[in-house]
């Protein structure tokens, strides 16, 4: 098949205003997954207690007592409140300023006065959508929370990998995760959109992947640190949602991060358009054929000469000087001509190949993995009359849009049948068969946990129209395991939420899913496909059935580095 580069316009789905429980989007910070946010995590308080100590210039620490860690690189304080130790805005890389800009990045400038820990810092430089967007590349920062009290031993370590498209978002704060769970949470800040995956041939051969360069700079840093913090560094899993699924699947195929981390998470992984126009994003996702190097080159040769620095002299010095806001301006929606890349190429250094095709060829890290995605996950357009569901169709699916309204008949849904018809399809061919193709490649070379979620009544989150029936929503299991605002939950939602928590928690704890208060959950084998349906009142189930009811044979046609 040959590949698609390019779309119309975006969804819509990233818009500023309030969710579904009145919450004000922009009194929060929001760490966004795909078209969505995984959660809205409050800005922390301000310090609150002062510490006994010094940082070496006088001045009194504006920390919490006992809070003093000595990292590789200098000591840093943070806070204790709400049954958690935080320390927040810890550089785990020198700024990507300057020269640095497109460059690897470099290890942190040490210290010797104690760093107070105790503010975020910025989001890394993205556009307006998921809160107010930001210009400031000083972002290569990480924040640590970990339980207030322990047994003393080490604690396994969840480091998330925030999505967002990669163009948007930032961390949650982990603290649902570590109070309930028993884990020491890591939230990375990477670079996004055109600074994270620019790859111009006058930043060298193998240019490109910044954000994942960043990601594993920070378990680099993890490595060397995080036991001073109460984790346990040869218990390491990386998760994350959507972009930040993507980004577990392209660690797990990176030779770069090999021995980096030890169990992955990729939640909502799947979800690029398998046919026709992509209108939200560049080729991404984990079972995405990525651009190649001459192809992101070219894309890069196109932004420059956009940007002002086509016939520089010097190419690479004439774009680290353009400002970050012509940057963003020039970087559009995100697809499109002239937008650069701003998603995963295979640069052959950090990714030698797509990660699906590293998935099909074995060619993976040693790492277990639990993975999965939503039963109706949409990224396209919704069809609203049965003229939407007949164009939309056509428009994605090109040559195989009569067999396609074959197999997937609007008279067979119920009203509003348009609606729930094409995202049926679109479910389907973009992220659960994938998902499930994906399953079966990695299952022959390492031990996986293949997971569904079912759950069409979570609370819908703010991108999401609420009077449309949404199913079991993209990243709708994230509301669970990162809870914001005063959201009320059903009791069966309650439970279900404590279910997650329990089965992820376990996951990163002991690599194993099934824990007390959740159901056996099996590997998936060659010889024994079954997925965990995750559904709420503690009714989740293993299944063997997603293939055939989802016409998962069909699909498979369409799915990059098939054999």
């Amino acid at each position: 098949m040959p590949k698609k580069r390019t779309g119309t316009t975006a969804s819509g789905a990233r818009r500023s205003g309030r969710n579904t429980s009145g919450v004000k989007i922009s009194k929060w910070i929001v760490p966004a997954i795909g078209a969505a946010a995984v959660a809205f995590a409050p800005v922390l308080p301000a310090a609150q207690a002062a510490d006994a100590g010094h940082n070496g210039s006088g001045k009194a620490l504006v920390c919490a007592s006992g809070t003093t860690v000595q990292t590789d690189k200098g000591p840093v304080c943070g806070q204790i409140a709400d049954g958690v130790k935080t320390w927040l805005g810890v550089p785990y890389a020198t700024p990507p300023l300057g020269n640095l800009r497109w460059a690897p990045p470099q290890p942190a400038a040490p210290w010797t006065n104690t760093l107070e820990a105790n503010a975020a810092g910025p989001t890394c430089p993205q556009p307006p959508g998921l809160g107010q967007g930001s210009t400031n590349e000083d972002c290569l920062r990480l924040n640590v929370t970990a339980p207030e009290r322990t047994d003393g031993k080490p604690l396994p370590v969840m480091v998330e990998l925030h999505g967002g498209g990669f163009r948007f978002g930032a961390p949650s704060d982990g603290k649902h995760l570590v109070k309930n769970g028993g884990v020491l949470h890591v939230g990375v800040r990477y670079r996004l959109n055109i600074f994270g995956f620019m790859s111009h041939k006058a930043f060298g051969e193998t240019s490109g992947n910044y954000a994942f360069r960043d990601q594993q700079a920070a378990l680099r840093w993890v490595q060397a640190n995080i036991a001073k913090f109460g984790g346990d560094p040869n218990n390491v899993t990386i998760y994350g949602a959507s972009a930040g699924g993507s980004s577990v699947c392209a660690n797990t195929a990176s030779p770069t991060a090999k021995g980096l981390f030890h169990k992955g998470i990729p939640q909502s992984g799947e979800y690029n358009s398998r046919r026709g126009n992509d209108v939200q994003w560049q080729p991404q996702d984990c079972a995405a054929d990525l651009p190649t190097r001459a192809e992101a080159q070219q894309a890069a040769d196109r932004f420059a000469a956009a940007v002002g620095c086509g016939n520089a002299a010097d190419v690479a010095a004439c774009l680290r000087a353009v400002p970050v806001q012509r940057l963003l301006d020039q970087t559009g929606r995100g697809v499109g001509a002239d937008v650069g890349t701003q998603g995963p190429v295979v640069d052959g250094e950090v990714l030698p190949m797509s990660p699906a095709q590293a998935f099909a060829e074995g060619k993976l890290n040693n790492v277990a993995l639990m993975h999965g995605v939503d039963r109706d996950e949409t990224q396209l357009p919704s069809a609203n009359t049965p003229a939407e569901y007949q164009a939309n169709i056509r428009q994605q699916y090109g040559d195989a849009a009569d067999e396609v309204m074959k197999l997937y008949p609007i008279e067979r849904f119920p009203d509003p049948s348009p609606f729930i018809a094409y995202r049926t399809i679109v479910a389907d061919s973009n992220s659960v068969c994938p998902a499930l193709i994906n399953d079966q490649r990695m299952a022959k070379h390492i031990k996986l946990f293949a997971y569904q979620t079912d759950n069409a009544d979570a609370p819908p989150m703010f991108f999401l129209d609420a009077t449309k029936p949404n199913g079991s929503y993209h990243i709708s299991e994230s509301i669970f395991l990162s809870p914001f605002g005063n959201t009320t939950l059903t009791p069966n939602q309650a439970s279900f939420g404590k279910q997650l928590t329990a089965q992820w928690t376990g996951f990163a704890r002991t690599g194993n899913p099934t824990v007390d208060g959740t159901p056996l959950w099996t590997p998936f084998t060659e010889s024994d496909q079954g997925v965990m349906s995750l559904v709420p009142a503690g009714d989740s189930e293993m299944t063997r059935e997603i293939g055939r009811q989802h016409h998962c044979d069909f699909w498979k046609k369409y799915m990059a580095f098939g054999k």
